[in-house]
């Protein structure tokens, strides 16, 4: 029986539009064009950071980061705060742990993600990152640390996640339960392969049919 559910955070609980608006107009990039590389890179199934290389050759990301700090020290830039939260978020973590489910956030984020998601108040029990672990999914020792933290068997423990080579897979070979989001790019896409059904025990619109299938027990099998 399922008794914690641990969250991913990019697009899964984290709207990430507004992160690539602003990239794309750091780069002087049209944003659909931006967007559009972005699902391509997702498609064929290679790292979001080639969407980069796609639209600027040679460019050195962090040197990037770097200068686009001290241009905009203020800013977001590539970061994200509660106004990028997914409307359904807040109402659904809080109906889980009301339910009695152990709430956990972990996925990967930077350093500076953790305190702005801690800084959200988010209905849960505690907050983690790859930055913090020293460790980035799909490696197993993230879903190590995922088992450590929930301090249940992983049998107990369902991952939810907007993928599946870096969500659900991973977490399924660690022995978890998972859950499959459709929603962001990788989730749209992933969420429409053959293999999804197979791999996830939940197939999921957003949190709210997550809160409802936990209440009617579809991960009792």
């Amino acid at each position: 029986m399922v008794r914690a559910l641990v969250f991913d955070v990019g697009e899964t609980l984290i709207d990430e539009t507004r992160i690539w608006s602003r990239w794309s107009d750091r780069l002087g990039v049209p944003r659909l064009t931006m967007l559009a590389v972005l699902g391509s890179m997702v498609a064929v199934d290679r790292p979001y950071f080639h969407a980069f290389e796609m639209v600027r050759p040679g460019l050195d990301v962090e040197a990037e980061l770097a200068a686009w700090e001290r241009d905009d020290p203020h800013g977001l830039r590539e970061n994200f705060d509660a106004d990028d939260l997914y409307p359904d978020v807040r109402q659904s973590l809080a109906a889980l742990r009301d339910a009695g489910y152990q709430v956990i956030i972990a996925g990967n984020q930077p350093p500076q993600a953790e305190a702005a998601l801690v800084a959200m108040d988010l209905p849960v029990e505690s907050i983690h990152t790859s930055a913090a672990w020293g460790v980035e999914k799909p490696k197993p020792e993230f879903f190590d640390k995922v088992v450590e933290v929930a301090g249940r068997p992983p049998g107990e423990i369902l991952y939810v996640g907007d993928r599946l080579d870096n969500d659900v897979v991973p977490a399924r070979q660690a022995g978890m339960r998972t859950a499959l989001l459709r929603r962001g790019p990788w989730g749209y896409v992933h969420a429409a392969r053959p293999e999804a059904a197979g791999l996830a025990d939940l197939v999921v619109g957003d949190l709210r049919e997550l809160v409802v299938a936990m209440a009617e027990g579809r991960l009792a099998r």
